[in-house]
């Protein structure tokens, strides 16, 4: 690594020992500090009911998932999947594979019961070069697989949220999403970094 990437490297975790999110996420046993971001949007958007069948995209580590469960509770159905693997959760079914590979969506649908989804989530963002093109284009090409996921597993009056990059293609995104969904807010959580392009779409009731 050159030393720019040195520098970068050094700076993440600077911040990242010394982030209370961090921090936070070791007291209430989550797995990472993401979860803080899912928190805020469930509180401003209720997003999660007890007895919700849920499926979450690009889930490993798991600490969306783990307060997916919580909230869902036993009544609820949790399906998470990721190309990684993923240590186990109670309750939860997990589906190792590559969602857009008919193997691997036929397993999610068997293991969703075969209902629709009244949530589906996304909070995947690719193994980021540097190159910051490349990157955007692989970030968008993300988002709109999980748009497409949404389409295929989501109820009429379900929600779909997911993490986007501000950056090259964000506005053509959010017109196909304007376009599938009656509802659509844009939301910027308190954990996510400042100097972070990411947002999350909150977007509800399928046309």
């Amino acid at each position: 690594m050159g030393r720019a990437g040195s520098k970068s490297s050094h700076r993440w975790l600077q911040e990242h020992a010394s982030d209370q999110y961090v921090k936070q996420a070791a007291l209430d046993g989550y797995r990472s500090r993401a979860v803080y971001k899912l928190i805020e949007l469930d509180g401003k958007d209720r997003l999660i009911a007890p007895g919700s069948v849920i499926l979450e995209l690009g889930a490993a580590p798991g600490g969306w998932t783990q307060y997916l469960s919580r909230q869902a509770g036993s009544a609820g159905r949790i399906v998470a999947t990721d190309i990684l693997a993923m240590d186990s959760l109670p309750d939860i079914c997990f589906v190792q594979g590559d969602f857009t590979e008919q193997a691997t969506a036929d397993a999610i649908a068997l293991a969703m019961g075969n209902r629709e989804a009244d949530l589906v989530l996304s909070d995947m963002a690719p193994n980021l070069s540097g190159i910051g093109v490349s990157d955007q284009a692989r970030a968008m090409g993300l988002v709109e697989l999980a748009l497409e996921a949404a389409m295929q597993f989501l109820n009429p009056q379900g929600a779909f949220v997911v993490k986007v990059l501000q950056g090259e293609g964000f506005d053509s995104y959010m017109q196909q999403v304007r376009k599938a969904f009656r509802l659509v807010k844009v939301r910027k959580p308190a954990a996510s970094r400042a100097r972070s392009r990411e947002v999350y779409v909150v977007a509800r009731n399928l046309i």
